[in-house]
């Protein structure tokens, strides 16, 4: 009776902590209804289109979890603050086509005048437990409060590392549009957002902006979910197609041959965003090992790279900056032009020729 006891108590706590806004909400009503209609939503769930097993290599939880506590690499977390570069948002020339990376996989676009913002965290955290993964010193450097209005606000999915509930609620004045995958409106309804205002899309579809910009959804392979349910919402990656530039901005995903779709559909790419972090051999499937960051920038028939989803969390087992030492060996292998700028620093859309130093090795 004692061990029952204590095991109600849990739950009956679990279920009123995942109540909090926070956790957002699992899409229901005419949402739910949306979201069971689309093809990629089989056996009460979204589905990856290759077959995605949890873990591979002989991964489960209990090893997983025994590696997280006890077998992390020395250097998973930087040995320093990490260096940065404050670039000033909302006085940018709005002739300038830029990008300006906030660490991970959150970045901020000025693209002909109109400025984009994707999958912004900037709470200072990745996680419900704030102290589990908290953001590197020196990562954390902007807040909403340095940002600019924001036109399109596109999100991937819904994990905690690219849709933070405090980022997401001080966005909401901001915010012209909101673009983010299908059943992703259901935690935006409950955070307060005006629904005129946000279109959720599944793969394969196409959404006119205004004129001289539209945005294209691809597929990715990954998964989702904030809380116990998984995959009740989409992941995915969007094409922006601007007057001037034709950009892939990568969710996560582990590598397939989407990637090669993609590229002989809509390639060739000014730029690719692409995860490159956070990878194990546990979960090879729905993360990118650096190499296949760089095969999937080819695929794409992309002119140049850029790597995220590093630089800001401690999210696996290998050192903060193993991805992008393997990735920019990969890429010079390759022959693949490497975007990889400090946190805050500018880059340039128009430039091919941008040069950036290698900062992650100065930092002690």
């Amino acid at each position: 009776m004692f061990f029952l006891f204590i095991f109600l108590l849990l739950g009956f706590v679990t279920y009123f902590y995942l109540q909090q806004p926070k956790f957002g909400r699992l899409p229901a009503g005419e949402r739910l209804k949306k979201t069971q209609a689309s093809p990629n939503f089989r056996n009460g769930s979204f589905q990856n289109r290759s077959h995605t097993p949890n873990f591979t290599d002989g991964g489960n939880v209990v090893r997983i979890l025994r590696q997280m506590l006890f077998e992390k690499s020395p250097s998973a977390k930087p040995p320093g603050p990490l260096p940065s570069r404050k670039t000033d948002l909302q006085n940018l020339p709005p002739d300038e086509n830029v990008l300006v990376w906030f660490g991970h996989s959150s970045y901020f676009l000025q693209v002909d005048g109109k400025r984009f913002l994707v999958d912004p965290v900037m709470s200072g955290a990745a996680s419900p437990f704030r102290f589990t993964m908290p953001a590197f010193p020196g990562s954390d450097i902007y807040t909403v409060a340095e940002l600019p209005p924001i036109d399109y606000l596109l999100l991937s999915h819904d994990h905690w590392d690219h849709l933070d509930h405090t980022t997401i609620v001080e966005l909401k004045p901001k915010v012209g549009k909101v673009v983010c995958s299908l059943g992703t409106g259901a935690h935006l309804e409950r955070w307060g957002y005006d629904m005129d205002r946000v279109v959720e899309l599944d793969w394969n579809e196409a959404l006119v902006l205004e004129e001289g910009f539209t945005v294209h959804t691809a597929p990715g392979r990954h998964f989702s979910g904030r809380s116990l349910w998984r995959n009740r919402v989409l992941w995915m990656a969007f094409i922006l197609q601007t007057p001037s530039l034709h950009l892939f901005l990568g969710g996560d995903s582990g590598y397939d041959a989407h990637f090669a779709e993609i590229g002989e559909q809509f390639g060739p790419f000014d730029l690719a965003l692409l995860e490159c972090g956070q990878y194990n051999r546990y979960w090879k499937h729905i993360h990118l090992m650096p190499e296949e960051t760089v095969q999937a920038a080819i695929d794409l028939k992309s002119r140049r790279l850029m790597p995220v989803h590093w630089g800001k969390f401690d999210l696996s087992m290998h050192a903060w900056d193993e991805s992008i030492e393997r990735a920019s060996k990969a890429a010079e292998a390759a022959g693949m032009p490497l975007v990889h700028p400090m946190i805050g620093e500018k880059v340039v859309l128009d430039s091919t020729h941008q040069t950036f130093d290698r900062w992650w090795l100065n930092v002690s």
